[in-house]
Formats: C-alpha cells, structure tokens, sequence
C-alpha cells in the first residue's frame, strides 16, 4: 500500500500507464518501421545516425552471439548495406526489442512525424488532470520509459490535449538503466533529489515494480484496458485510472 503522506515524487512508465498501448503498437512502431530505410539514407554522414548506426552493429554482433538468427547485415554496396541495417531495424520494431540503437533511431523518426503533424500521441483522459494535481500539491512528476529521452518528450509535447511537458520535470530512458534493474531506481532517486521511499513509481509490469520496490520505491500496478495480464499482480496495489493516485 502506498503512503501518500510520504510521497514527494510521482515516476511514470508511459506504454499502457499514460498512454494506450495500441498507440504505441499499432501507431509508433508501424510509422517507424515503414521510415527506417528512408531515414538513414537521408541522414547517412549526419553524427547522430553515425553513432546510432555503431551502437545497431554492436548490438547485432550480440544478437548473433546469442543465437538470435537476426537478419544478416551487408558489407558491399552502401546500398545494400542500408537495406540490411533497415531490415535488421524492422526485425528489432517487429520484436519489440529495447534496443538502444533502435530507440535512438526511433525518437528521430517520430520527431518529423510530430513536427509534420502526421503524428499525435494518445493519454488516457484521467493523465492531464492528474499531472495537473500532481503539480499543484508541489510533487516531482518524471518518467521512465524504454523510448528515449526524446521520444518521451515528442510525445508529451504534442498530446491530442496540447502540450504538456510544463507538468514533467524529467525523463528518463534506458541509459540510466534497465527498467528491471533495482540500480536503475537509485540512480533516479538520486536525480531527483529525493529518497527512494518518497517516490511512487506506477507501472503496467510487475517486472518493474519488483525493481522498484527491491529499490525502496512504493509502487502502484497500472491496469487499464488493452493491458496484457501480470503474473503475480495480486502481490501489488493496483489502479485503473490516476483519479485513484493520491497527491
């Protein structure tokens, strides 16, 4: 159970939290996955794509050490090198994979389709006026996804409500840490200034919950609608919209 009189920080997971995770996977990924190739060869000698195109050969190199069997990547042409990075970019999306490389690429993506218009990321209705409260009691609202930094705050930014980053004080990804590791907890406790058993931390994964909780966090299961089924949910205070949140 959470203790609302000792909370001074509010962690949220996005996919199936705030946001549907049909938007996610049947709006984000596909919009990706049909851009990839197009993406790289436009941006091929830009440093970022340079750096993310490293960090995907060294994850591949992984893959293919685990006995992954990812798709093959090229070393002739440019153009078929760029042909096998964006099929192996699509075997990683299709898989849904927390891949690094693929998250930085992925937020890059989405950046144009957020700033053309072509995109607009879903909340759950009870998310705004719950930030809304969360600020006004003077509590630390941050988040932690698998998406980048970036991708974060694109879809925050442009919200079918508006824009909404005023109500978020920071973000973070993967580079602190897996969301399944308990050290990724004490990074970000450490980052906000606040100690562990001040934050709550409100996930659809129990996974995630028990490393936050292993950290000293306080912790709320995340069940809405379209959410997939938890082993072992019952262990955990559950909640179906923010209204139930206290702050």
């Amino acid at each position: 159970m959470t203790s609302s009189s000792d909370i001074r920080g509010i962690l949220l997971d996005i996919e199936g939290t705030t946001t549907p995770i049909a938007f996610v996977h049947e709006v984000l990924f596909p919009y990706a996955r049909a851009r990839v190739r197009e993406y790289l060869v436009k941006t091929l000698t830009s440093p970022e794509t340079i750096a993310d195109l490293g960090q995907l050969r060294a994850e591949h190199a992984l893959d293919v050490g685990r006995g992954s069997n990812p798709p093959e990547l090229a070393s002739g042409s440019a153009e078929e090198e760029m042909d096998s990075l964006a099929l192996y970019l699509q075997w990683l999306i299709d898989r849904d994979q927390k891949s690094p490389g693929l998250k930085s690429l992925q937020g890059k993506i989405w950046r144009q389709g957020y700033l053309n218009g072509a995109l607009q990321a879903s909340l759950f209705p009870d998310v705004l006026p719950a930030l809304k409260r969360w600020r006004h009691a003077g509590l630390k609202i941050a988040i932690f996804s698998s998406g980048s930094a970036l991708a974060q705050k694109l879809l925050f930014g442009h919200t079918e409500a508006g824009d909404v980053t005023e109500y978020i004080d920071d973000y973070f990804d993967t580079t602190i840490g897996p969301k399944t590791a308990t050290e990724s907890y004490g990074r970000i406790a450490s980052k906000l200034d606040l100690l562990p058993r001040e934050i709550l931390f409100v996930s659809d994964i129990v996974a995630e919950l028990d490393a936050a909780r292993a950290g000293s966090f306080q912790t709320l299961l995340c069940v809405r609608r379209g959410n997939r089924p938890q082993p072992e949910s019952s262990q955990y205070q559950s909640v179906h919209s923010f209204d139930e949140i206290p702050g």
